[in-house]
């Protein structure tokens, strides 16, 4: 019966060892890694180079381009006014959402994605490279 007992508690004592070390080792894995994915986040939606702002379409709204269907896609989703003819508006090519270009490019300064819908802009090259370097 004592026999019996210390078997259990040895086996109990190696159930409790061997969860403790696999929480350890998901922990050292995840310190290890989320910074990589949180760093490669961050450059993806870092914002755009001016030449690369500067590349993106822009037209001048007129009251005939306006989309009847869609009464909100007559605003600018940044300043919350709507447009009027002879504003500068830009496109983003991705998603098509249109705004003011001077809001727009404040927004781009320093983040790659649409404010609307948050599709990026920028390819994703960045996150491989940055993944070959690391490992």
């Amino acid at each position: 019966m004592v026999v019996l007992a210390v078997i259990v508690c040895a086996f109990l004592c190696a159930l409790g060892l061997n969860t403790m070390l696999q929480c350890v080792f998901q922990c050292a894995n995840r310190i290890l890694t989320e910074p990589l994915q949180w760093i490669a986040s961050r450059r993806l939606n870092s914002g755009l180079k001016k030449t690369e702002m500067v590349a993106l379409p822009t037209s001048t709204y007129t009251h005939s381009c306006a989309s009847p269907s869609s009464p909100s896609n007559n605003i600018c989703a940044i300043c919350l006014t709507e447009f009027s003819d002879g504003d500068r508006i830009r496109f983003l090519p991705n998603c098509n959402h249109r705004f003011h270009v001077d809001c727009i490019d404040k927004w781009l300064l320093s983040h790659s994605s649409c404010p609307t819908c948050r599709n990026l802009l920028k390819p994703t090259d960045s996150v491989h490279s940055l993944h070959t370097v690391v490992s």
